[in-house]
């Protein structure tokens, strides 16, 4: 069957072929997009069907009543139309609803739109192309650690297992095999330490891994792999955004590999800050990380969905929210704010950055806009989700 599944159609339908290669490579990465698309699949085979037939074509006609029509004239048989009807209504559910969305979901549009290829070939294309029986696509599993992150996890595998040696004990005599010493009771907590600790050590999902650990007298922060030159956007940084903004001048802290491994002190390298700025400036440096590892996992727990952040909320942009178009009529209050980011060339909502702080660029623009216009987005993805737009 070649690299994919159906690419023994490019003989007939290069197009046909190709845009099933992409709904196939979506099942696992993002069950939502896969979905929404194979609605919009069908749609399209139903047309090219009507066509076939010579019926009446209009773009205003729904799916549902394409499916309708073409039962009507007796040319879809029970299964096929079970089908249409069921890939239809998985991406309609997908299309608005912001809740996860499972791989069976998708893999079970993905067997009824096998169901109507093999139809759609056999009738409409051509009756000697043999169509393979169904089978699950495989989920490719891709190792995504970095070569240093890879050598930090084995480096601390390694030592814990160094470690493990001053556990070792030579083989007793047969009077003392069964008797445990007061040295030996000291120990056990040691050992059931070292085991937590190297499961900790081999259950870091990719990216993880922590490579540098910042201080502030007796506290610490470990800071993972994925956010090793992460950018210290100052917004995120509420009582420290005036004094990132004067440490980025001094090209300092516009990045987290910019940061000394203590921050003690770290005020004097700009003028007029004292150590109340750094202290706070460690503080609001932890609960940035932590925000950062949930949206990470968050999304890693939600592969192919696309986010808008802000602060340690989110909003899911389902199709229908993405198609919204950013307008002093959908967005009321905030005309500045709409004129210049049409200006910049966000029209609908997915044009905008998953980060939404970083809209308190814009002129005349301040915090409390950016959280009316966030509250907006999310009142518009409440009423798509219950079907009042």
């Amino acid at each position: 069957m070649g690299s994919y599944f159906y690419q023994f159609l490019e003989d007939i339908s290069e197009e046909l072929a190709r845009t099933l290669n992409e709904l196939e490579k979506a099942i696992y990465q993002s069950p939502r997009s896969m979905l929404t698309h194979s609605r919009t699949f069908i749609e399209v085979l139903l047309e090219k069907v009507m066509i076939h037939e010579n019926m009446p074509n209009e773009p205003y006609l729904t799916i549902k009543t394409r499916i309708q029509n073409l039962d009507d004239k007796g040319l879809l048989n029970e299964e096929v139309k079970h089908a249409f009807h069921k890939v239809r209504k998985l991406g309609n559910v997908a299309a608005h609803d912001t809740r996860q969305f499972r791989f069976s979901e998708s893999l079970t549009s993905w067997e009824h739109i096998h169901t109507i290829v093999k139809w759609f070939v056999e009738v409409y294309e051509s009756y000697t192309i043999v169509v393979p029986d169904y089978v699950d696509p495989i989920m490719k599993q891709e190792h995504s650690y970095g070569l240093e992150e890879m050598a930090l996890r084995f480096k601390k595998i390694e030592d814990l297992l160094k470690e493990s040696l001053a556990h070792e004990k030579p083989k007793d005599v047969e009077s003392v095999e069964n008797e445990l010493t007061a040295e030996d009771k000291t120990e056990e907590p040691k050992k059931r330490k070292g085991r937590l600790l190297l499961q900790e050590a081999f259950n870091e999902e990719p990216g993880f891994i922590p490579v540098r650990a910042i201080h502030y007298e007796d506290d610490s922060i470990d800071i993972p792999y994925f956010l090793r030159d992460a950018f210290l956007l100052p917004q995120r940084f509420e009582e420290s955004e005036r004094f990132l903004v004067r440490l980025g001048g001094e090209q300092q802290a516009r990045i987290m590999s910019e940061l000394p491994n203590s921050l003690e002190g770290f005020h004097l390298r700009v003028t007029r800050y004292t150590e109340s700025h750094s202290e706070t400036f460690f503080k609001e440096l932890k609960e940035f990380v932590a925000e950062e590892i949930r949206r990470k996992k968050l999304m890693n727990s939600r592969p192919g969905e696309l986010f808008l952040f802000y602060k340690s909320s989110e909003i899911v942009v389902t199709e229908d929210l993405g198609n919204v178009e950013i307008s002093v009529k959908n967005f009321t209050g905030m005309p500045g704010l709409i004129e210049q980011l049409n200006e910049d060339g966000i029209d609908k909502v997915r044009d905008l950055p998953k980060e939404l702080l970083i809209l308190g660029k814009y002129r005349r623009v301040g915090k409390s806009r950016v959280e009316s216009f966030f509250g907006q987005l999310g009142e518009v993805q409440g009423d798509l989700v219950k079907g009042l737009v």
